[in-house]
Formats: structure tokens, sequence, C-alpha cells
């Protein structure tokens, strides 16, 4: 899969903002994707006390949500944690892994957010750009803006306000389980996020794709992290 060459990596705090600014004008917040036969789910893992990544993408079929590629990669993290910036630190190694794979997705549902960010360019955003696939940011926790309390049954929304702006929807993707914040990443419709989401949740709060993708970096790490202990 081709990954487009919009920006480098190696750069300071303050490139990789200009680099956000410059590049949020360029995401489409419309549209909904037809035909969809292929749904990737996209997640980074890493040790708090190292540097090191794992990174995965699984591709599934839709509607079934049966596998069809997987593919992953590690590496050493080169840009410290800063907040509202992590694509600079966990983007290259997504790019290598999106670089594997063989099968193109029609959508891809991103472990993190899209421009529900201080800046209007989160992960799902920011990589959505970089792929360019219609894409949706579906975090675990919310980074910004302020929203009500979200109905129990599956399905119920709150708009995500950031001042004026909606910049998502909090979704109920479970029964008595805490929401997920769904957001624009690039080429899709804040509508179409919610309802792709809700489409590929199999039971779980997350949606299958992103859920089996974080599976797989978990085991990863922990494979790595085995195998570092018994050297």
């Amino acid at each position: 899969m081709k990954v487009r060459r919009l920006h480098r990596w190696d750069v300071d705090y303050h490139a990789a903002v200009a680099i956000q600014e410059r590049l949020r004008k360029r995401i489409i917040r419309r549209g909904s994707p037809r035909n969809v036969k292929h749904v990737a789910g996209a997640d980074v893992s890493y040790e708090r006390s190292d540097n090191r990544f794992y990174a995965a993408v699984v591709v599934m079929r839709f509607p079934q949500l049966d596998l069809v590629e997987e593919a992953h990669a590690s590496g050493v993290a080169t840009f410290p944690y800063i907040p509202g910036l992590l694509t600079f630190r966990e983007g290259p190694i997504l790019v290598r892994v999106f670089e594997r794979l063989k099968t193109r997705p029609d959508l891809v549902i991103f472990d993190g957010q899209g421009i529900a960010h201080p800046r209007g360019f989160g992960l799902a955003a920011h990589m959505g750009l970089l792929i360019d696939v219609p894409s949706v940011g579906c975090a675990k926790t919310r980074l910004c803006g302020e929203h009500s309390e979200v109905a129990a049954p599956v399905g119920s929304t709150s708009p995500l306000h950031l001042g004026s702006k909606t910049i998502g929807v909090v979704l109920r993707t479970r029964r008595n389980v805490k929401p997920v914040f769904v957001s624009v990443g690039h080429r899709i419709a804040l509508e179409s996020a919610a309802a792709w989401v809700l489409k590929t949740t199999a039971g779980y709060r997350l949606p299958e794709p992103t859920r089996q993708a974080h599976l797989l970096v978990n085991q990863l790490r922990l494979e790595a992290k085995g195998a570092t202990s018994r050297d």
C-alpha cells in the first residue's frame, strides 16, 4: 500500500506544530464510504519504560468481520512524548506497517483522535491524509472538548464540543460500558464515522478491527518483553 510523503518526521516541536497547522486545512470532513469490502483497524503499543513501539494494522472483510490480512512492525521512537503531537512519535512506525499491506482497505479506524484534537489534527486525521483513505478516530478517552452524559442504550450519542465547534461525538457502543470518542479522520462525515463504528462493533466496546489490532500489538509487546527477560 502506498503512503504519501507530505512532510519529514525528523522535526522539532515548532516544526511539528507548523506541519499540523498546514496539513489540517487539507482534511475532508464530508462523505460516506460506499461499497466497503475491507475495513482496517490500527493501533500502537509501547512500554512506558522505554521508547520501543509495536504497531499493527488488521484488515477485516465487511460485513463478516473475518480476518483478511494483518501487518505489524516494531521500532524505536525518536520524537519525545508531547501531548497533541503523538503522531510524530507513532506515525513513522504506522507508515511502515501500512506500506507492508497488500490489501488496500476501504475504511480505516484508528485507536486515537481524528479532528477531536486541540489543533484539529490528531492521529486519525494525520494518518488518514497520508494514506488517503476514509479514516475514523475512535478513542477510548477524551483529549479535549466538553459533552453531556450519554444515554444508556447502545447507539446513543452526545456531541463533543470545543468552544462553538462540534469536533466529534461520544458514542455508546455497549450498555453499561464507558462510551468511545468518535471523530472525523479524513474523507468522511461525522455522522457516517459514528455509523461505521457501530457497524463494526461486534459486541465489544471497540470496533472489531481496532480491537484485534490492539490485541495483536499487546501480544507482540509482551512476547518481546518475555524474550528480553530470558536473554
